[in-house]
């Protein structure tokens, strides 16, 4: 993800349906890694451990980690436990029953990249260490992305994937408060998503939460990453001293979902997705044929 900068000029680069194809099977490496990362983040694994596997699934499938050197990450996933936001360095932590972990996961194929992120409670949302709040904050990062994502169109404005982020969280926020469950969530506003192509990270910024002004115009082609982080308390964040590693400041927990998306002639193609996004949008899944 990008670190938010106002100061940039927005450019949305439009891919031909042969480069969005291309960037299809860089996103079906990711979306299968990610699924298998899900399984091995168990009580008792290392993180380090979970990238080792990692790294061989996305080499057997072909493909390159997108994060391995990134301007010397040390990782070829990003792996961020508690109240660790984004680009947790993978290393010697043991995860544990009740941790709430973000695996984000990027791979290329023939220069094409895919990036995508879930957030899971080690020992499954219903087991007995989660946490409540834990296992509501994970759910509507989820929903907010969707929302979103749901927002783009071709010749629609970029901000609203923004608005839309915003209004999601809000709304569930209010759910949760309703159902009895006071959560107090912030959406970190110093990292945002991003354009991807033959680069990880490309113009635009994809700000997730509302700003001022509609944005530049999406092209049909456009390939985005969308990717919410929203904490169980305030947004303020700082680096740990490994220079990497995103924490909130004061100690909140957070949750962190991505998928790098394809706006077609007729709709949306979730990337990195297993089904495209077929799931969860209707008519709005337009894969390319």
């Amino acid at each position: 993800m990008f670190v938010m900068s106002l100061l940039r000029r927005p450019r949305i680069e439009a891919k031909s349906p042969a480069q969005v194809r291309a960037m299809r099977e860089a996103g079906l490496v990711v979306a299968r890694t990610l699924q298998l990362a899900r399984g091995w983040a168990t009580a008792g694994a290392t993180t380090a451990e979970i990238d080792r596997r990692a790294e061989q699934a996305i080499r057997a499938a072909g493909a390159t980690p997108s994060f391995l050197g990134y301007h010397g990450f040390r990782g070829s996933l990003c792996i961020s436990v508690n109240n660790e936001v984004v680009h947790g360095v993978p290393g010697s932590r043991v995860l544990v029953d009740g941790d709430l972990v973000s695996i984000d996961c990027g791979a290329i194929v023939e220069g094409w990249h895919g990036d995508a992120a879930l957030s899971l409670v080690v020992g499954g949302e219903h087991g007995p260490a989660a946490r409540a709040e834990d296992v509501a904050v994970m759910q509507d990062t989820e929903t907010a992305m969707w929302a979103g994502i749901r927002a783009l169109f071709a010749g629609g404005r970029l901000h609203a994937v923004g608005a839309a982020v915003e209004g999601s969280v809000r709304a569930s926020r209010a759910e949760r408060h309703r159902a009895g469950l006071p959560v107090s969530y912030g959406i970190v506003e110093e990292y945002v998503g991003h354009g991807i192509g033959t680069s990880m990270h490309m113009d635009p910024h994809v700000p997730n939460y509302a700003v001022k002004g509609k944005g530049p115009v999406v092209p049909m082609g456009a390939t985005l990453a969308i990717e919410p982080m929203v904490t169980l308390g305030g947004i303020a964040t700082r680096t740990l001293d490994d220079e990497w590693t995103v924490v909130t400041v004061d100690g909140a927990r957070a949750a962190h979902w991505e998928h790098t998306v394809a706006v077609t002639e007729k709709g949306l193609w979730v990337l990195t997705a297993q089904d495209g996004g077929a799931a969860q949008l209707g008519a709005a899944f337009a894969p390319l044929a």
